[in-house]
């Protein structure tokens, strides 16, 4: 089997690599530029060696149509795409191009090339916005408060017009937040974790944060890589909520987090109004249901133990995370 990872540089690319390749895959990653991208979480997870790499601009179709003719793949894992929330209001352009336009030139090259070709396209429980009390499924009208949202809805919006209109086996991952050391300092989860760590090391200096309230469902991203795959192996298409199921205040994160070094957080952290966003949504919750009873998928991780083992690999940063 042949899989193609759009986006093969960041977390999500990088921990399902290392799942398809202890799978026997063959995997081809794509990058702007596969000659000088530095592919550090590749090299982190010590599978740089193992996997192929093409140049692709997402928002170009001939770049597009000519790296699916030269990998011929069996699968296609669309991970690529502008991936912050807090990003998309400042870059809403690149983030609407890289997501939308990117969906939209992959689907419609599969429809020309023909063929077998099955798509996982990495869609965002950030869809549904504000869902109080109530666990969003998959049936959840859309409600984006971020540019970022709206990108995500649409593509999942193309995703299910192609399947519908051309028979394509394409289908979405509603993913909820899944962290891992392997996110970014930009991401607030690595951002809380990595200071507490520099704290209890010696370091110096209050954490600036937003709203601090908010209510998400984090889960572990190794473990969702998995869930991604399961869709592809589905015997009919379909969209699934990838979640724990367990939601939390970032409040909680924050205080696992400091606890992880022995810290109270209460004497480094202090809200920042300038980091508030121009909306965002306060509560999220999900039902994996479909997921479980399906793909035979279930997230044993949940928020406590995230922050434990990010916390783990930011305290001895060359621990390997696969």
């Amino acid at each position: 089997m042949r899989a193609l990872i759009c986006g093969i540089g960041g977390q999500d690319g990088a921990y399902l690599s290392a799942f398809l390749l202890g799978k026997g895959y063959q995997v081809i990653g794509t990058s702007r530029d596969a000659q000088t991208a530095p592919f550090a979480n590749l090299k982190r997870l010590g599978i740089y060696e193992r996997v192929n790499l093409v140049s692709m601009a997402v928002n170009d179709f001939r770049s597009v149509l000519s790296a699916l003719k030269q990998s011929e793949p069996d699968e296609i894992y669309y991970l690529a795409g502008q991936s912050s929330v807090g990003l998309s209001f400042s870059q809403p352009v690149e983030t609407m191009e890289s997501i939308v336009m990117g969906t939209l030139n992959m689907l419609e090259a599969m429809r020309f090339l023909g063929g077998a070709i099955r798509y996982y396209n990495a869609g965002s429980g950030e869809c549904f916005g504000d869902t109080g009390d109530v666990p969003a499924t998959e049936e959840t009208p859309h409600k984006p408060q971020s540019p970022y949202a709206v990108a995500k809805t649409t593509a999942q919006n193309l995703v299910s017009t192609y399947r519908d209109a051309y028979n394509l086996y394409a289908c979405s991952g509603i993913l909820y937040n899944h962290e891992s050391p392997l996110r970014p300092e930009r991401f607030v989860t690595q951002k809380i974790v990595r200071h507490a760590a520099r704290i209890a090391a010696g370091g110096k200096g209050d954490l600036l944060l937003g709203n601090m309230e908010i209510v998400r469902d984090w889960g572990w991203a190794p473990e969702y890589v998995e869930a991604m795959w399961r869709m592809l192996q589905n015997g009919t298409p379909a969209d699934f909520v990838i979640a724990t199921g367990a939601s939390y205040s970032l409040t909680d994160f924050i205080s696992a987090a400091f606890s992880e070094f022995g810290l109270d957080w209460r004497d480094y952290v202090r809200s920042d109004a300038s980091l508030l966003r121009p909306a965002d949504h306060h509560v999220a919750r999900a039902n994996p249901e479909r997921a479980e009873r399906l793909l035979n998928w279930k997230a044993s991780v949940r928020m406590p133990d995230v922050v434990k083992y990010m916390a783990q690999a930011a305290a001895h940063p060359i621990m390997r995370t696969d």
